[in-house]
């Protein structure tokens, strides 16, 4: 447990945090998984209208250093990847 003022503040803080991130990561992996099955379910069209929900949260964890820049562009073009085989 924190003892000092600015220690409890700062706990706070990190699970407001730890929170969003979760959140964030998580909006990530359900866009992630709603894309692939569409496009196994033979649902390209709809899956392609996802694509930029997917994109602007991946922007935005890459943003808030959620992931890293380079994850994000690799996971971008990773989704992508799966339109053309």
């Amino acid at each position: 447990m924190p003892n000092t003022k600015s220690a409890k503040k700062s706990l706070r803080q990190d699970q407001r945090r730890r929170q969003e991130n979760s959140i964030k990561k998580r909006n990530l992996r359900e866009l992630l998984k709603k894309i692939k099955k569409m496009i196994k379910d033979n649902q390209a069209a709809e899956a392609q209208k996802l694509l930029p929900d997917y994109d602007r949260a991946v922007d935005k964890a890459a943003k808030t250093n959620v992931i890293k820049k380079n994850t994000a562009a690799r996971k971008k073009s990773g989704i992508r990847r799966l339109f053309k085989g």
